[in-house]
């Protein structure tokens, strides 16, 4: 039996993803596409917090890692009615990040069942990382 299936049988996990990208990447997307890399990748939300940081391109980096992590845990990546702006990163009351469904990505999850999403980013100067579990069962509250 696979690990994702003893997982799945046995604490509700239904996927989890995991991405790790070079901030460099998206600080040279940002400087070459500017806007237009924005407004196809990150919503209004995502792109206003970013921009208000000391240095936008590492919080980029970090959402467009999550955003890529959450379509592996969905096991669809952007195909199947999922695009980037399906897939938010907003932030809890205390600054924690709270993954949020849209559109495809939301029909999806609600189709499999999926009631629990966990993420966590990490960034350096030089990398960002997420990580998304995406489980059933009761709803965390």
């Amino acid at each position: 039996m696979s690990l994702s299936a003893i997982l799945h049988k046995n604490s509700g996990v239904i996927g989890i993803g995991l991405d790790l990208i070079e901030v460099s990447r998206i600080r040279d997307l940002l400087e070459r596409h500017g806007e237009r890399f924005k407004a196809r990748t990150f919503t209004v939300d995502e792109i206003a917090y970013c921009d208000r940081c000391a240095d936008p391109a590492m919080h980029y980096a970090a959402r467009f890692a999550a955003k890529e992590a959450a379509a592996k845990a969905l096991s669809t990546g952007f195909a199947d009615g999922v695009s980037w702006q399906d897939i938010e990163i907003a932030r809890a009351e205390n600054g924690a990040p709270r993954l949020v469904l849209h559109g495809g990505a939301l029909s999806l999850a609600q189709a499999r069942g999926i009631t629990q999403m966990l993420v966590s980013l990490t960034h350096v100067k030089e990398m960002a990382a997420a990580q998304v579990v995406l489980g059933a069962g009761p709803a965390a509250g």
